[in-house]
């Protein structure tokens, strides 16, 4: 069973910046790539799981993690599937850098056709869970 990452989708105001950065990239290659400091102690577990996105409090999208490539400058990328699947939306509190997620409690994908519009917001999806009604 992979393991999974959660990152904040820094400076995207909606899931449609989100998707529109994806756009943008896919056109240049087959894969997407995000820079980081460091490589996950566990980078290994992650190949084949997925990167999860952090947006106004709740987990929104994922999308796939293909590898880790060390860069010049002595930075890791993260290889990303360049397709991005949008979430059931379940509240998460932001963080900096990522956080590992494992399979039990990620959220699962929308259902072709359900509506993003039937979940509740992530700021409330995140107050409801601390009370323990979701």
């Amino acid at each position: 069973m992979p393991l999974h990452m959660t990152k904040i989708a820094f400076g995207a105001k909606s899931y449609e910046d989100l998707a529109g950065w994806y756009a943008n990239h896919e056109r240049d290659r087959s894969e997407i790539r995000l820079t980081t400091r460091n490589r996950p102690t566990r980078h290994a577990e992650l190949v084949g799981g997925s990167l999860y996105w952090i947006l106004n409090h709740a987990l929104v999208a994922r999308s796939t993690i293909l590898g880790f490539e060390k860069t010049e400058d002595g930075r890791w990328d993260i290889c990303l599937e360049p397709v991005l699947v949008r979430v059931h939306p379940q509240g998460k509190r932001a963080h900096q850098g990522w956080r590992y997620l494992t399979e039990g409690k990620a959220p699962r994908d929308l259902d072709a056709g359900e509506d993003i519009g039937d979940a509740l917001p992530g700021k409330l999806a995140a107050k409801l869970e601390r009370l323990g009604l979701v």
